[in-house]
């Protein structure tokens, strides 16, 4: 079990009402004469990762000048409904307490990111920004307001769309997350902290981070980690390449760390946003199972406790949630998933990822080890049931 803390960039505040490197050219009149003549000359030092991705050392400015109007705050605000503490039902405190004790209510407000994808007014964000609210205020930075509607979210994901009602805004040109690598240099714009408009950059550090592998393993992502300073306010801000394209949507943070920020892949975040725009819901197919993968440090613990298992890798199931797809089809605690789809299968992950880009109905051919036994079973993925954040 991880004990990183995940930290959802959202800012939220409680009223009392909450790249590729380049070869480094030698002069054009140098000669291999001339090298002999001077052999303990240093070559030319090279310069920064990210100027040598940009080839434009203020690469930076010129990408805020493109594209830093389409990038939006978004103020929401939510009620929040909390009981009388049962003890005040007693008739003795309600004959001095009286109206005191009837529900409280106080006013969550938080504030985050969001950038224009439409001139039509559509604009992606967090779903952990706008979660619930009652209210979403939208502030261009031109300085004009606009009060916003939600057309969907999706917690799953962690991906939201937000209308506002006007026409021929600035957008922002979506890239290709799936040709990114480390080492390239990236840009983000976002409100950190109420800090309006606010720029840093720095390099992708790395790809594919599972949601389970930083802490947040409700989370259907394979994030992008960044080193660019992002705070609680930059969440739905847009971490930008060099050409000004958003490659990724800022998410969250470890708490504690430095130089370790996250970002949905604008690929996930485009797609779930069309499903969201179409039908202003996602549904992600759901098998009911916790599910660990086979280590021996795992296998030792069972062996303990008199299970043996006859295989060392896979994916064991620990749990099956009753009444599930999974239950239904008859998998059960202590098997062992080899393969999925005749794909094989040794960890959470590539699990994971088979079931999300699965079908909701279309069964899942799952091989799993029993008591020594080689099985299949056929699961039909339901729809997740999604819980809302509190």
């Amino acid at each position: 079990m991880s004990s990183m803390r995940f930290l959802l960039l959202g800012s939220v505040a409680i009223v009392s009402l909450g790249g590729c490197s380049l070869p480094v050219n030698m002069p054009g009149n140098q000669t291999p004469n001339s090298q002999a003549q001077n052999p303990t000359s240093a070559p030319a030092p090279a310069p920064p990762p990210i100027l040598q991705s940009s080839g434009d050392p203020n690469f930076v400015v010129n990408v805020v000048q493109k594209v830093g109007s389409a990038v939006v705050r978004i103020d929401s605000a939510r009620t929040i409904t909390s009981p009388a503490p049962d003890e005040f039902g007693d008739p003795f405190f309600r004959r001095f307490f009286g109206e005191e004790l009837q529900p409280r209510q106080r006013v969550e407000r938080g504030s985050g990111s969001g950038f224009i994808i439409s001139a039509n007014g559509q604009i992606l964000t967090n779903s952990h920004v706008v979660n619930g609210a009652d209210t979403v205020t939208v502030r261009l930075k031109d300085g004009r307001t606009f009060d916003g509607r939600v057309i969907g979210e999706d917690p799953v994901t962690d991906v939201a769309v937000v209308t506002i009602d006007t026409q021929n805004l600035p957008t922002i040109a979506l890239g290709n997350s799936d040709v990114v690598q480390p080492g390239e240099a990236v840009i983000a714009i976002g409100n950190p902290l109420g800090l309006d408009n606010t720029v840093t950059s720095g390099i992708i550090s790395a790809t594919g981070r599972s949601g389970s592998a930083i802490g947040a393993s409700d989370k259907r992502v394979d994030y992008i980690q960044t080193d660019a300073a992002i705070n609680p306010g930059n969440s739905g801000g847009p971490l930008l390449n060099v050409r000004g394209e958003v490659i990724a949507m800022n998410t969250a943070i470890i708490r504690g760390a430095q130089g370790l920020g996250f970002a949905i892949p604008i690929n996930t975040a485009q797609r779930i946003a069309q499903e969201l725009i179409a039908n202003g819901k996602v549904d992600h197919p759901y098998l009911g199972i916790q599910m660990a993968t086979l280590t021996p440090e795992i296998r030792e613990r069972i062996s303990k406790l008199g299970i043996n298992l006859a295989t060392d890798k896979g994916v064991l199931l620990i749990a099956v949630i009753a009444r599930s797809p999974a239950a239904n089809a008859g998998l059960r605690e202590g098997d062992v998933i080899q393969s999925i789809n005749n794909q094989p299968v040794t960890d959470v992950e590539q699990v994971q990822k088979l079931v999300e880009n699965s079908r909701i109905g279309i069964p899942l051919q799952i091989q799993v080890q029993r008591d020594g036994r080689n099985l299949q079973v056929a699961v039909r993925p339901a729809p997740l049931p999604v819980q809302r954040e509190s």
